[in-house]
Formats: structure tokens, sequence, C-alpha cells
């Protein structure tokens, strides 16, 4: 039997290999190829959820309705008054309360003023975001993130305790004008914060697997059609587009995140959805799952949510958000284009490159970990 020629071996080796490209291309450009690898993304992407980074959201009372950043004087100065007034309700002096809260106006008016000064004297950057400075390992691990978030919190550390006795020194003896005293009668909000400081009395709840939030990852920015104004792209849009519709069946807190989060409230409140809960600093995904998780946790704690974007990044985004803590209620938005029905088309291929894209960084995060992704925000 006659042996075959290398030469002729290498062309049908060669002619073998370039039929099979083909084929790999027709396939890519078909609506199968990218159907098939979100199919595996969610099969064998794990999205159990860290149990030791889950206790910084079991408390699971999240709220959104405090506008002072936890840790600030205005917030330290908040509890101060309700301490004051829950004192003053339980020794049943209700003519008490209208002079704390004309004390405590006074007192946050003396903090703006103070915190005005500061800002002034400060040389803000136009785009902060540009300018975020990047922390090295050994100066996270220096600061310790956990400790320092955590001291925040605690109204017993030092520095907030020191704040809390001026503070509340200053609601028992600050002379006021007994007309001011009197403009007008105690807030609503008042009443119901004091509600909630005394629920914290309470044993508290075991978290469930109903969520507590809706968390809306951005896709991304574009131009105005002025070529001037800055908006959200499609991939954002159809996104927010899905909220409104989550929004109406659950009336949940909504968490905005990435550097997109005010362009997409904007988008929000013109559609009359009001959005208070900005996690405005992150920049790839790691960030927006780390960042977000510790949003939630300031605010309360929200052990599940209904996570937000499309079904390419969805596994990946999950496996995330489990590793800081919280599991998720998948909730996807489509994508801008359509896959046709069966043949080969462009639209395909924007499927199937959007897919390839998650698959290799699923690989990477799950293989070596993403290195761009900062401890804190």
């Amino acid at each position: 039997m006659n042996k075959t020629h290398w030469m002729v071996r290498l062309v049908q080796i060669v002619a073998v290999l370039f039929v099979l490209f083909g084929c790999l291309m027709i396939f890519i450009y078909s609506p199968f190829y990218s159907k098939l690898v979100v199919k595996g993304l969610n099969y064998f992407v794990p999205v159990e959820v860290n149990q030791l980074a889950a206790q910084s959201q079991k408390m699971g009372a999240l709220s959104d309705e405090d506008g002072y950043e936890p840790g600030s004087d205005m917030w330290i100065a908040r509890q101060a008054y309700l301490k004051l007034m829950e004192q003053a309700i339980q020794s049943d002096e209700p003519q008490d309360l209208t002079v704390i809260q004309a004390r405590y106006k006074a007192l946050q008016q003396l903090i703006e003023e103070e915190q005005q000064k500061e800002n002034d004297q400060k040389e803000k950057p136009k785009v902060p975001l540009l300018n975020t400075v990047e922390m090295s390992a050994s100066e996270i691990q220096a600061d310790n993130p956990a400790q320092k978030m955590k001291d925040l919190l605690d109204l017993n550390s030092e520095e907030n305790k020191g704040l809390m006795t001026q503070y509340l020194e200053f609601l028992k003896t600050h002379e006021i004008e007994q007309a001011a005293s009197e403009a007008e009668p105690i807030d609503d909000a008042t009443y119901h914060d004091l509600a909630k400081l005394q629920g914290q009395n309470q044993p508290v709840k075991q978290p469930t697997a109903e969520p507590y939030a809706i968390v809306v990852l951005g896709g991304g920015l574009t131009l105005d059609k002025n070529d001037k104004d800055i908006v959200v792209n499609d991939y954002t849009r159809l996104r927010l587009e899905t909220t409104l519709d989550v929004e109406r069946q659950y009336k949940l807190p909504i968490v905005l995140s990435g550097v997109e989060a005010p362009y997409m409230q904007a988008w929000l409140k013109a559609r009359d959805v009001d959005a208070k809960l900005l996690e405005d600093r992150s920049m790839n995904t790691c960030e927006n799952s780390r960042f977000s998780s510790l949003l939630l946790q300031k605010k309360g704690g929200a052990p599940t949510v209904i996570l937000i974007t499309d079904q390419y990044h969805m596994p990946r985004t999950r496996r995330l958000f489990a590793l800081n803590g919280i599991e998720t209620i998948p909730v996807e938005a489509p994508m801008p284009t359509s896959l046709t029905a069966w043949r080969p088309s462009e639209k395909n291929y924007d499927h199937s490159r959007r897919a390839n894209y998650e698959l290799l960084a699923t690989l990477r995060d799950v293989w070596f970990g993403s290195s761009d992704c900062r401890e804190v925000p």
C-alpha cells in the first residue's frame, strides 16, 4: 500500500481545519451559540451565598428614608436628637419636645455652616471619579475597611461617643427664643424615626427569602442626539424599563449601581419613580457587587435582592453578589437587538460576542479573581 506524501497529508489537515473553522464561524453567527454559552454559565457558575459575608446583611432592616450618611456629623446629631426625644416622651414631658426640635434645627444649621467652611477650603476636582486614587494592598490592610465601617456605625466608638456627648449637651442647654420653639409642631418624620428606634430594641427578625431591594446595574452611557448631553445607552435604558415593571409589582427600594447611577436616577425620576439609593463609584462588575453590598449593609442590611441586568451578565454578577453575602433573584433585561429565528446574522454575532466576553470574564474571575476591583469606594 502506497504511503501518502506528507504534502498531501498537510493539505488534508489544513482543509479539515478550514472546514471546522468555517463551521464554527457559521455557528457563532447562528442564534444557537450564545444560547449555549448562557445555558452553560447558568449551569456551572456557582451562586451559593458566602455565609460569613452574609452576616453583614443579617439584620434585614433596609431603609432608604434616612438621607444622612451613616457615621457623618449630621447622622450622629440625628441620633442624639432622637435619643433625647425618646427620653422626653418616656418621662411624660411633652412640653419639652418643641424646644428640643428647635435646638436640633439650630444644631443642624451650625453643622452645615461648618461643613460649608471646610468645603470652601478644599479644592474639589471637577471629575472626582477620574481622579480616584487606587489604594495599594498594604494601605487597605492597614486601614482595615471592615473595622472602619464598624466604627462609623458604632455610636459608642471613641470618636462618635465624643460627638454624641457634645450634641446631647447642645440639645439640652442651647438657648433659643420662645418664638422659635413654638414656630411649628413636631414633624411626622421624627415620630416615624422614634418608632423605628424603639423597634430596634425588639429581637432581630430572621432574614427571609423575600427580596428587600431592587438592584439595577448600569450598562453604560452615551451622548444624546445633540452630541452634548450625556444620557443612558440602550443597555442601561432597557434595564431601567425592566425596573419600572418590577417596581410596580414589588414596591421595593431601588439601588442604582455604577458611575451611571445619577443618570439612571434622572431617567427614573422623569417617569415618576424615585430611586434614593445610589452607588455611583463602581467602575466594573466586581465593584458593582462589592460597593452595592456595602451600601445595603450601611442602610440596615438586605440578605436577598432582585437583580436586574442582561442574561449574559447575570451569571457572573450573581456569583459576585453571593460572594459578598447577598442572595439574588434574577430578572433579565432584554438586549438592544434580538436573535434571529435560525439563520446566521450580524445581530446573532453581537449576542455571541457578548456571550464570549462574559464567558472569558467569568473564567478569569473564578481562576484568578478580578485584579481591577477596589476594596473600598
